[in-house]
């Protein structure tokens, strides 16, 4: 699928990126090039110190910010495929610095589609995220923005052979940022401060993150936000997963959290269908027919609403420990 393509990953310093990159490289060694685009030099050089182009001399390392037009183009020149990985998407800072996100999460988005458009680009994958649907908080709304922005793409790409689509999931097991190695840390000090005690989230591992993308880049036609079929877990959950003998302090949502995320509304259950181990959300105007059968899939029921808080999957305490063993760290020990 990947060989003798040339690939984009914007943001590709991040958790996302580095993963994508490693699973890339062993699985299709005859990769033509893998250019890493992002703004931090300090990551590009970390990077470059595990992937390096010495060792692997399809790597490439790009600085720029998917703001900048002009460079970002650039960037696209003789490039395949793109993942849009990059992104703010820290909800309390995006509640205070809403315009920085608003820069970079929609205006970056336009960007990646016009550098697609400009060059002689077959794919583009867009990752989104669970707070996009029906979204209450700043960052959640610039990325249904930005979804929207790469979905109407494929309205505009003319005769071009392009596919613009987006995959859509919940909390990454162990990203930069996430609750795993949070509570991990705190449970150091014996207090683990949780938002709410019945507070949800979907919960996906990072390499299954990367195979959705790796299907979304083989399978998708254009048009489609995919969602996988994946368990929840409770907040509380984790915590006592990770430290059973610690202190619960409750210390209030956050502004822009929800109780529960969701990943497709009722209202988006008449554009849904369904097959194997995915949801796809359509355009509104999509010939449901046409993706029906591609996917060999059957439409949801009307009403239908995917939310962690009443998804039929849940993680235990024990799945999750073995989970974070697996994914996270393997000598994890319960505290």
């Amino acid at each position: 699928m990947l060989n003798n393509k040339s690939v984009l990953i914007t943001g590709g310093t991040g958790s996302f990126g580095k993963k994508f990159t490693e699973i890339i490289l062993n699985r299709f060694p005859d990769v033509k090039k893998i250019v890493i685009f992002s703004r931090d030099e300090l990551k590009q050089f970390e990077m470059s110190q595990v992937f390096s182009e010495t060792k692997y001399p399809q790597m490439r390392y790009f600085l720029g910010d998917v703001r900048d037009n002009a460079r970002f183009r650039r960037a696209c020149e003789g490039i395949d495929v793109i993942i849009h990985a990059a992104a703010l998407k820290q909800v309390p800072a995006a509640e205070y610095n809403p315009d920085e996100f608003i820069k970079t999460n929609i205006g970056g988005a336009q960007n990646v589609i016009d550098g697609a458009l400009s060059n002689n680009v077959k794919v583009v994958v867009a990752l989104s995220t669970d707070k996009a649907a029906a979204p209450i908080n700043l960052y959640g709304a610039t990325k249904l923005v930005s979804d929207k922005l790469f979905i109407a793409a494929n309205n505009i790409k003319g005769k071009r052979d392009l596919r613009f689509s987006a995959v859509r999931y919940g909390n990454v097991m162990g990203s930069r940022g996430s609750v795993i190695p949070f509570f991990r840390e705190k449970a150091k000090t014996g207090i683990i401060p949780i938002t709410h005690r019945e507070m949800t989230r979907f919960n996906i591992s990072l390499e299954d993150g990367v195979e959705m993308v790796l299907w979304a880049i083989e399978n998708a036609i254009g048009g489609e936000i995919f969602v996988p079929k994946i368990p929840s877990y409770k907040i509380e959950t984790v915590a006592s997963a990770i430290a059973p003998n610690a202190t619960i302090e409750d210390v209030g949502i956050r502004p822009g959290e929800k109780l529960h995320e969701e990943m497709i509304t009722e209202s988006d259950s008449y554009n849904t269908i369904e097959f194997d181990k995915y949801y796809a959300i359509l355009p509104s105007d999509a010939n449901k027919i046409k993706y029906l059968t591609h996917f060999d899939g059957w439409e949801v029921p009307k009403g239908f609403k995917y939310n962690s808080g009443t998804n039929t999957e849940w993680e235990t305490e024990e799945t999750l420990r073995e989970k974070i063993r697996q994914f996270v760290d393997p000598n994890f020990k319960v505290l």
